[in-house]
């Protein structure tokens, strides 16, 4: 702001504390009014809107060293002479405040409502208490530092079918005012994702940088195959025969081809066979093909089949498969 606004505004006095206060007072003494006044703590109440104003813009000069020195220059000097103040945008003090209360990290200096007007994380926050265009427009006069105002952000979400999460895909989204905007799904999202897309938000009201859009994917599920990490997971089903006396089998793989796996005599359920790079391909790695198998049980027999299971059970030694569970479950 120009420093001629300096000569009526008494910073010192909207924080209530002295000219000699120490930075750590200063930041101290600013959180805690902060927080009484912030819009969110007082919802309708214009009179704590514009106190919150006046005490961030307070804090905004005062919290930086150089342009407390240059406030104090001007107001010893009195009336007439007219500045510019430093071009840095000043993020009041404000993003130190709220990123203690709900633990955010700084993001260095930020032009000082802006940061609202942004939307993002404190948009998320403050329920876009910001973006009703109280704050951070091109003629309200509290723009901070930073020169012309960023677009907001924009939120979006879409869901994909599995495949195209899988391998990725470039698809059209529309935006509610009729755009249409080309979005590149990286390959391997997961569902729930959020995926920022540089400037394809709102433009700037007075020539800034464009907003950004965050989308969040949802994915569907697939009747066959399952996420984990960067695997794919598949249950394949093999008769007893099969899992007692070995056998050669197909496995389908998310391309829709078949692999030919060994499963090892007395292979039991559950056990896991691994098919190396059939998973998820991602710039970051390649996952594996994980085929678990299910021995399947036969739900009708013959009666010959009864017979040869019956004379199966009676060449099979006498043993009990849960005698060590049932040991070890009584300690």
């Amino acid at each position: 702001m120009a420093s001629q606004d300096w000569f009526d505004k008494d910073f010192y006095k909207v924080l209530g504390v002295s000219k000699d206060v120490s930075q750590a007072d200063l930041k101290k003494t600013y959180r805690k009014l902060a927080r009484q006044y912030h819009p969110d703590s007082n919802p309708g109440d214009a009179a704590a809107e514009a106190k919150f104003k006046e005490i961030s813009e307070a804090n905004s000069v005062l919290s930086d060293p150089e342009q407390r020195k240059e406030y104090d220059a001007v107001r010893a000097m009195g009336g007439g002479a007219r500045f510019t103040a430093g071009g840095g945008g000043q993020s009041g003090g404000f993003e130190d405040v709220f990123g203690g209360m709900f633990g955010q990290g700084g993001r260095g200096p930020q032009p000082q409502y802006t940061t609202y007007q942004q939307g993002g994380e404190y948009d998320d926050l403050l329920g876009g208490l910001f973006g009703g265009g109280r704050f951070g427009q091109s003629t309200g006069g509290y723009r901070g530092f930073g020169g012309p105002t960023p677009g907001r952000d924009v939120t979006a979400s879409t869901t994909l079918d599995f495949v195209t999460a899988v391998r990725g895909e470039t698809i059209t989204l529309a935006t509610s005012e009729g755009r249409e905007i080309k979005v590149k799904i990286p390959a391997g999202v997961t569902d729930g994702q959020k995926i920022r897309l540089r400037g394809k938000g709102q433009p700037s009201p007075d020539g800034g940088a464009a907003g950004d859009l965050i989308l969040t994917v949802a994915v569907r599920k697939h009747p066959v195959f399952e996420r984990d990490g960067l695997n794919l997971r598949v249950n394949v089903p093999v008769t007893f025969v099969e899992a007692a006396l070995g056998a050669t089998i197909e496995v389908p793989t998310l391309g829709g081809d078949t692999v030919k796996l060994r499963v090892q005599p007395g292979t039991p359920s559950g056990r896991v066979l691994r098919v190396k790079g059939r998973g998820v391909e991602t710039t970051k790695g390649t996952g594996d093909l994980l085929a678990v198998v299910q021995v399947a049980v036969p739900s009708h027999l013959t009666k010959d089949a009864e017979a040869a299971v019956e004379a199966l059970k009676a060449a099979l030694p006498d043993e009990n498969p849960r005698a060590d569970l049932l040991s070890r479950a009584r300690g």
